[in-house]
């Protein structure tokens, strides 16, 4: 499996991702995905889903330490008061004594970000994670979050698909040794219908979905996160590094972005402005 190097952190370029996965599509899918070969796992705790899948890393008979594991901390667990035991509670629950990477799941809180920062530091300190990381934050709050870090982030995990320019992003991320963790690259369905996509696919005798995995993996300091429940696509997405798209295709797959191409949005959450 290719491997992205990121502050210290090896990660698998291709994961699986569980968000809206409740626990019996795990326990169905999740042992099927581990036989195929796919050695990073994402979860968090707003999914509802970490019992799950620690049932099923358990019971998969690979060795932990070949599992790269990562879990986010929800929003309403990051004052320090609450942090750490929300952390030993998704260990109990994924049957492990640390978690590969732990990341901050979104940007906005009351809890000011130095606060949150010295968690995750404290965290990994004391040995319950062995990387940090951070999920949807935009360049001013990434940098942020990497001055007042003791240990060095090894992610940023973001919305990230054709449709969606994350060039300036990706490039300030890269500038700190930062990788992005591309999640929802199938942009809600789009993906596989897209004429474009779907003409690249048939000259490598691919499919869309196998392109855009492929087209972010192969763009340097990306992991891909892939998700499905069924079974006959696990190896379709798996099956990503026997080809390669051409500079053209490369571009002409970011040629796709829109202005307008964001998805995921919430109010609440997200940072004061995207870039």
């Amino acid at each position: 499996m290719h491997t992205v190097s990121a502050n210290g952190a090896n990660i698998p370029a291709l994961g699986f991702g569980t968000f809206r996965m409740p626990g019996d599509e795990i326990r169905s899918v999740l042992p099927k995905a581990i036989d195929l070969g796919f050695r990073h796992i994402d979860t968090a705790q707003i999914y509802g889903n970490e019992a799950e899948v620690g049932q099923v890393i358990a019971a998969s008979g690979v060795p932990r330490h070949e599992i790269f594991l990562t879990t986010k901390v929800w929003v309403d667990k990051f004052a320090a008061r609450d942090f750490s035991a929300s952390v030993d509670e998704s260990l109990r629950k994924l049957k492990t004594d640390h978690v590969d990477l732990l990341l901050l799941h979104w940007p906005q809180s009351d809890v000011p970000l130095a606060e949150r920062m010295d968690s995750l530091n404290a965290v990994k300190t004391a040995g319950k994670v062995k990387h940090i990381g951070i999920s949807n934050f935009n360049i001013a709050m990434m940098n942020e979050a990497a001055s007042l870090s003791d240990a060095p982030i090894a992610t940023n995990q973001v919305e990230y698909h054709p449709y969606l320019d994350q060039s300036k992003l990706l490039e300030a991320a890269r500038a700190r040794g930062i990788s992005l963790t591309a999640y929802y690259l199938m942009a809600d369905g789009r993906v596989p219908k897209d004429p474009l996509l779907q003409d690249i696919a048939a000259r490598h005798g691919k499919t869309a979905a196998q392109v855009v995995l492929r087209w972010a993996v192969q763009q340097d300091g990306v992991i891909a996160l892939s998700k499905t429940a069924t079974e006959s696509r696990l190896k379709e997405n798996f099956d990503v590094f026997d080809f390669a798209l051409s500079a053209d295709e490369m571009q002409a797959i970011h040629a796709l972005a829109k202005p307008d191409g964001r998805i995921v949005n919430p109010g609440h959450l997200r940072p004061p402005h995207w870039d």
